[in-house]
């Protein structure tokens, strides 16, 4: 991230930030907070990591639904029927003549439900697939799936940790800016003060004065620019570990050079099978062969079990249930299924699972040399900002050994105003980027672990 960008970034949580100074909130308790505890603080209450924990739990119900779908289902319902008008209703035996022939077939078809006014009906329904091609390759999906929802916990609170190490760092490098000017001020006032002490002996000018209030006011913008600087990169590192924006906060670890150490070089093979973002997408390529094995299961027969258990009564009032004269009705039923002819739809959708499973296989490969040209570059610039660390620490030594002499030699009167004044804007500068090249090794490091998918958090919380 470029130095424009990440200032526009902080003006746009400056002007998101102000609606809320600007209703006067209560005051809050000062935050004290490492760097250690921002990162434990982002993997715990930050949104990121929220949403990438709510995925792997919507992951486990799925691996649940799968898994039900090849158990025993058991329904049960209870059912009232009233018919006023029925074809198969029968006169009663009672209207029919005593030599009538049709007298034995009504005393025979009188214990049957045609034509009855009230009919309860109480059942018991088990189902159980004995065999379906896709029951498995449901199941393998949803496990699959849970895999790479872990995986991209993973790999987000890696992201959310490269995140809130950068902005860290960044808001420790506008403190340690804030902090430099300050003490040009503070230079640039002492420096004045013995010019007017001069003035006042009868040692020096008028003029000499008029110079040093000059450098005076034209390094307190400078302060103030690095004062919003501090404040912006606060804001941004408060809204990601979920602090108060209005809370002052205090950043515990100090901003320091880095110990010398070898560099250690891995196979960027390696590193691409151990990222969480490549073994994500190794279970999508798994979910993908399994869509294809589906759509070939949708050309195979399956067989189920059925059992109904059923308890029948038919009374003469509507309310008139008793325990005598309920009627059993006891069946089992196995059902083969065979597809035909769906209109060539299974062939669509065959097809569409092939080309499929080639895209994200495609995606596959795609990913695994981008995150292996990622590990290359965040190496080599964690290598360069190591060495220019080294480089600017000479250069601040030399310009503080500059200003001191400059300033010894104008008191002897052998230095001009104007040397002084280039002595501490060279001293200025020097401590600016010997921060900036801590800073940006700081970054290059949380870069070069972001890349490896390193994240103490998500090991912690993925196992």
């Amino acid at each position: 991230m470029t130095l424009t960008t990440h200032l526009a970034r902080l003006g746009v949580l400056a002007c998101l930030a102000a609606p809320l100074a600007a209703q006067q909130a209560p005051p809050t308790d000062t935050v004290r907070i490492s760097l250690d505890e921002a990162l434990a603080r982002a993997g715990q209450v930050g949104e990121e990591a929220r949403i990438a924990r709510a995925t792997v739990d919507v992951a486990a119900t799925q691996v649940k639904a799968a898994r039900s779908a090849a158990l025993p289902a058991l329904d049960g319902s209870f059912m009232y029927v009233r018919t006023y008008a029925s074809p198969f209703r029968m006169k009663s035996s009672s209207s029919a003549p005593p030599d009538s022939s049709l007298a034995p077939i009504a005393k025979l078809f009188s214990n049957l439900p045609f034509g009855r006014d009230n009919q309860y009906t109480a059942s018991l329904t088990a189902t159980q697939a004995i065999f379906s091609p896709r029951l498995g390759s449901a199941l393998r999906i949803a496990n699959f799936y849970q895999s790479a929802s872990r995986f991209g916990l993973r790999e987000q609170l890696a992201e959310s940790e490269y995140q809130v190490r950068t902005a860290y760092v960044n808001a420790q490098l506008a403190a340690e800016l804030e902090a430099s000017a300050r003490e040009a001020v503070v230079q640039a006032t002492r420096f004045l003060e013995q010019e007017r002490l001069r003035l006042q002996a009868g040692t020096g000018s008028e003029l000499d004065v008029l110079r040093a209030e000059v450098g005076l006011e034209n390094l307190k913008p400078q302060l103030i620019d690095a004062q919003n600087a501090a404040a912006l990169a606060a804001l941004d590192l408060k809204r990601l570990i979920n602090v108060p924006l209005t809370a002052p906060i205090i950043l515990t670890t100090r901003l320091t050079a880095p110990p010398a150490r070898a560099e250690e070089r891995l196979d960027p093979t390696t590193v691409a099978a151990q990222r969480g973002a490549v073994q994500a997408e190794e279970q999508n390529v798994r979910i993908a062969n399994e869509m294809v094995k589906q759509a070939i299961a949708a050309y195979i027969p399956s067989l189920d079990f059925r059992m109904s258990l059923g308890r029948l009564m038919y009374p003469q009032e509507t309310f008139g249930l008793n325990g005598r004269d309920w009627l059993t009705d006891w069946n089992a039923s196995l059902t083969v299924s065979v597809p035909l002819f769906s209109g060539f739809r299974r062939n669509a959708t065959l097809s569409q699972a092939r080309i499929g499973l080639q895209q994200e296989q495609y995606k596959l490969a795609q990913l695994r040399e981008a995150v292996q040209l990622q590990y290359q570059q965040a190496l080599g610039e964690r290598a360069r900002a190591a060495a220019a660390i080294s480089a600017r620490q000479r250069t601040v030594d030399q310009a503080q050994k500059v200003y001191d002499l400059t300033v010894l030699r104008y008191d002897q009167g052998l230095a001009t105003h104007l040397e002084v004044s280039e002595a501490r804007l060279g001293l200025l500068m020097a401590r600016t980027n010997y921060a900036q090249a801590v800073a940006q090794y700081h970054i290059a490091d949380a870069g070069l672990q972001r890349a490896l998918g390193a994240s103490s958090a998500a090991l912690s919380m993925v196992r």
